[in-house]
């Protein structure tokens, strides 16, 4: 576990965020970060000298010079921080709970921050899922099968067949390429259960779509 929080409420409510199209983090999940913008890399100076907190959210589609904020985001704790040579960080995030957004705060920095409620996702900070969540792992690893074959890509089979669900289901969920909204909607997902099923969904209609493009130019 990244850190020792319990409860919501062990949480600090003001945080700041770094809005990523296409980048979701989920708890316990770890998302590896290149930090250079010099107001991230303020965010970051700030973060560590206090409890490096930081809340992942998706910007909505819109306004480039202040987007709206997606509903749901997800804090993590900086558990492992490196300084490059030309100035770069190379932090990685450890998700520790959902939250929702509450309300963004004016504020001086050149960073954004809000007021996080995490009281609809305490259940985040319990123990890891048991195995037993439902998850029909055979359909998901074949759905992930015909997924990259389109994309031409492998993975560790042996892993991906042993790994436990949560780690299985959350490290797919943030590491494939879908689209920020897809993206959006298994962060939202309300189980473990859930998070699978769309997953699967995803990648099947992913897999269908790009066979479908491909056939033409195989004949």
């Amino acid at each position: 576990m990244a850190q020792g929080y319990n409860r919501a409420a062990d949480l600090p409510q003001v945080i700041p965020v770094f809005p990523l199209p296409g980048a979701i983090l989920l708890p316990r999940g770890q998302l590896p970060l290149n930090i250079f913008e010099p107001r991230y890399l303020n965010m970051i100076d700030d973060a560590m000298a206090g409890d490096r907190i930081i809340g992942m959210i998706q910007p909505r589609p819109g306004a480039r010079d202040l987007p709206g904020l997606s509903p749901i985001g997800c804090a993590g704790r900086i558990t492992s921080f490196a300084e490059t040579s030309d100035g770069r960080y190379l932090i990685t995030l450890t998700g520790c709970a959902r939250f929702r957004l509450a309300s963004e705060l004016p504020t001086q920095t050149p960073y954004r921050q809000i007021r996080a409620d995490y009281a609809p996702f305490e259940a985040d900070l319990a123990a890891p899922p048991v195995d037993d969540v439902g998850l029909d792992r055979e359909t998901l690893l074949d759905a992930l099968r015909a997924y990259l074959e389109t994309r031409g890509l492998d993975i560790d089979w042996d892993t991906a067949e042993t790994a436990p669900p949560e780690a299985l289901i959350n490290s797919l969920s943030m590491a494939l390429p879908f689209e920020p909204s897809e993206k959006q909607a298994l962060l939202e997902a309300a189980s473990l259960t859930d998070r699978s099923d769309v997953l699967t969904a995803l990648m099947t209609i992913d897999a269908a779509e790009s066979g479908d493009g491909d056939s033409p130019s195989m004949q």
